[in-house]
């Protein structure tokens, strides 16, 4: 329907007065698409065959999927290797992958369609993999996926699916064990949409009505940081009302803003000693001094960061980090507050710009794991 659809619009750019079906995809970004292919290759294209449609399928699923890989690009999340399931069947991988459950016993045929036994792996039903009329069903080219990983020599696959798609859980870990490997090889996780709200209320979305928000536009609006920085505030199996407009405000509603802040205040503190005329060394500062009530809770917060990052990892939530980060700002500006940095006390200002450079190097470890910037001015 993506390739018809653009195959009209660029009928239409030509003179022709074809009109779209009616679960045609009207966005603008399909005709932007169609002149795309005008300029390159003027009316030549004009004629109705099976090339002519095939040509703009094609052109329509490679033109969107260049965008979808520099915008991921641009959002620092990057893919080694992108397979296509049209790939997966021309290589006969899906067939092949098939033919080795069958000798093992896992596949059965009932009413002419193929069955993967996945009953015998605790799946609470047995699933097909080809339907009656010889097609493979989404199950068949995700076993055979699975089944091209583990021969690339990965020991550990961490799935990411969609909220309807829980179902396929026992399923896929079912077929990893029929394929020989250990299920507990294989995380899968149900990640929650996403709602994207202009004050407070809810954009409406339908890509075939071009009715979205893309993610070039969330990045060119309110910049990468804040916006990876929410995607990962919530954690995978919690929905996220995310708020542009919110996301736009440089105050402690934007919570990228308010960290970032705290490393840009502990840089100036820096700043201001560095410009001091009898600079402090932080080298034999006596960490015994700091007895404030805030300067101890925050030393306790900055101790927890080790067992945080462990805890991500083993939890595979990097919402965790967030948390982690939101709070140990909190905790900073108290102290900040509460305590002032470089007073006339040197020993006890040396005590608290070596607290404060090591409250510069976690902020800094936390934001470069989530892929964030570290402004030094603000």
């Amino acid at each position: 329907m993506l390739g018809k659809s653009l195959e009209i619009r660029y009928r239409n750019l030509c003179g022709k007065e074809d009109s779209l079906p009616e679960d045609g995809y009207v966005g603008e970004y399909v005709i932007d698409i169609a002149k795309e292919i005008k300029e390159k290759h003027g009316e030549m294209f004009l004629e109705e065959t099976e090339k002519t449609s095939n040509f703009f399928r094609k052109y329509a699923v490679e033109s969107i999927m260049n965008l979808i890989r520099k915008d991921l690009e641009d959002f620092r999340v990057h893919f080694d290797v992108w397979t296509s399931q049209a790939e997966f069947e021309e290589r006969k991988i899906v067939e092949r992958t098939l033919e080795e459950l069958e000798k093992a016993g896992y596949l059965y045929e009932q009413d002419g369609a193929k069955w993967f036994k996945s009953t015998a792996f605790g799946d609470d039903k047995d699933r097909v993999v080809r339907k009656s009329d010889g097609s493979y069903t989404y199950l068949a080219p995700d076993i055979a996926y699975h089944k091209d990983k583990y021969l690339r020599k990965f020991e550990k696959i961490i799935d990411l699916l969609g909220p309807d798609h829980h179902g396929y859980i026992n399923r896929m870990k079912a077929a990893v064990s029929a394929m020989g490997y250990d299920k507990s090889s294989i995380d899968i996780l149900i990640v929650q949409l996403a709602t994207l709200l202009r004050n407070g209320v809810a954009v409406s979305m339908s890509t075939r009505r071009a009715e979205f928000i893309s993610l070039r536009e969330i990045i060119d609006e309110i910049g990468v940081d804040v916006a990876r920085f929410i995607f990962l505030m919530r954690r995978l199996d919690s929905h996220l009302d995310f708020d542009i407009e919110v996301a736009k405000k440089e105050s402690n509603d934007n919570p990228v803003y308010y960290i970032q802040y705290a490393h840009a205040r502990i840089c100036s503190i820096k700043e201001f000693n560095d410009k001091q005329e009898e600079r402090l060394s932080l080298e034999g500062a006596s960490l015994s001094l700091l007895s404030h009530k805030t300067e101890k809770v925050f030393i306790r917060a900055l101790s927890e960061f080790p067992f945080v990052v462990q805890s991500a990892g083993d939890a595979l939530e990097p919402s965790k980090i967030v948390t982690y980060l939101n709070d140990l700002s909190r905790k900073f500006h108290s102290f900040y507050t509460e305590c002032r940095v470089v007073s006339s006390d040197k020993e006890l200002s040396r005590a608290r710009l070596f607290l404060v450079e090591c409250a510069r190097i976690v902020l800094s470890n936390g934001l470069n794991l989530l892929n964030i910037a570290l402004p030094e001015k603000m």
